[in-house]
């Protein structure tokens, strides 16, 4: 089973004016923007495995980035990176693997053989799934984004036991998932009037069941902040 809850007092993120924690004190810190859903990744693996004291959330401010988040922490300057063990990584899905691999609390990793390999094919996917989702933006959305949607649809249905991809656990499939989702459910619905769980009951009810994991609660973005954010970046040149 999941963590307690933990109603966590979120901190404000650290801006170009702000000054550096400590590096490399013993602290195990994972930088993150409470916007996006890389980072989203790993902040919601953190709760779900209950570890608020062991990986401290640290925000940046995006829009106005601390120079020495580039300098001192991490070079590739984007979220999320961890800060562990004296040393500091990156990549979300990587991280993802990490933290569950690393640190206590329950496991997202499957030992079934089988729904092993799946889930390393639907992570793997997450990418392409993106991808073609982010790049509709620019075209026929609807039609564009349809049949990513239609992969997710079609990928629920392999595993009957549960709602989740892999059945009746939650995995780190989900948690690579959800955070794009959301984001892309508010987008597409609040511009286009494109809802994605039409005819796509597995979808529906994953969305549902994901909605009621205390771990991601916290880690949500505000939908009309999602749709603003979005329409600026990918519809102010048109």
């Amino acid at each position: 089973m999941a963590a307690a809850i933990v109603n966590e007092h979120l901190p404000t993120p650290l801006d170009a004016t702000s000054e550096q924690p400590p590096l490399f004190d013993g602290t195990t810190r994972l930088y993150v923007s409470y916007t996006c859903p890389f980072a989203q990744r790993v902040w919601i693996l953190r709760n779900y495995k209950g570890l608020h004291d062991k990986i401290k959330l640290v925000p940046i401010d995006l829009q106005n980035r601390p120079a020495w988040y580039k300098e001192r922490v991490y070079h590739e300057n984007k979220v999320p990176s961890l800060e562990h063990n004296g040393k500091v990584i990156g990549e979300s899905l990587d991280l993802i693997k990490y933290v569950d691999s690393n640190f206590e609390g329950p496991s997202l990793q499957p030992n079934d053989p089988a729904k092993k390999e799946f889930a390393e094919e639907l992570i793997t996917y997450s990418d392409t799934f993106n991808k073609i989702v982010f790049t509709s933006f620019k075209g026929d959305t609807v039609k564009e984004a349809g049949p990513a949607f239609d992969h997710l649809e079609n990928a629920l249905h392999k595993f009957n036991d549960g709602p989740f991809f892999l059945g009746h656990e939650l995995s780190l499939v989900d948690i690579a998932y959800i955070p794009f989702v959301e984001k892309f459910q508010a987008f597409l619905s609040g511009v286009w009037n494109y809802d994605i769980t039409a005819g796509r009951p597995k979808l529906t009810k994953w969305i549902e069941e994901v909605n009621k994991i205390d771990a991601y609660k916290p880690t949500k973005a505000d939908p009309k902040v999602i749709v603003e954010m979005f329409s600026a970046r990918f519809l102010a040149k048109h």
